[in-house]
This record gives structure tokens, C-alpha cells and sequence, in this order.
């Protein structure tokens, strides 16, 4: 299991699992942050927060806190 925390800038994922609840679940999935959703990793600053992430055409960011939250399986297939 690994989060999106630890994903790499230039790959690519699927959210397996939202971990967080409430309001902060709402506001993920309203974002397209859901199950099987691919996400692309674009820039990590350089003390690992924020991270920039592709969800469909858009450009997101999150922190490291949130991004721990956001369990995902790696794949290799482009976006």
C-alpha cells in the first residue's frame, strides 16, 4: 500500500482508497480525486509540500498531510 505521498514527479496512478471523511471527502471526490480516478504526478516542491498532481485536464494541489490520505497502485499506461 502505498500513498500518494510517496509517488514519484512523472508517474502516473489510481486512488485505490480516499481515507479521509466529512466535509474533506466531499471536497476530494467534487475535485475527481475518487476510486479508480487516474492521477499524474507533475512537481513535488522541493521540501515535499505541496504536491502538484493531473487529475483529467487539471492541475491540483495538495499537501503532504492530504496527500497521505490518498492511497493509490501504480501503473504504467499514459494519461
Amino acid at each position: 500500500m502505498i500513498t500518494l505521498k510517496e509517488v514519484k514527479p512523472g508517474q502516473t496512478v489510481l486512488v485505490d482508497d480516499v481515507k479521509v471523511t466529512g466535509q474533506a471527502r466531499l471536497r476530494f471526490m467534487a475535485m475527481g480525486v475518487i476510486k479508480g480516478a487516474q492521477i499524474k504526478v507533475k512537481k513535488v516542491a522541493p521540501l515535499g509540500d505541496p504536491i502538484e498532481v493531473q487529475v483529467k485536464s487539471y492541475n491540483l494541489s495538495f499537501r503532504r498531510s492530504e496527500a497521505e490520505q490518498i492511497v493509490v497502485v501504480p501503473i504504467s499506461a499514459p494519461m
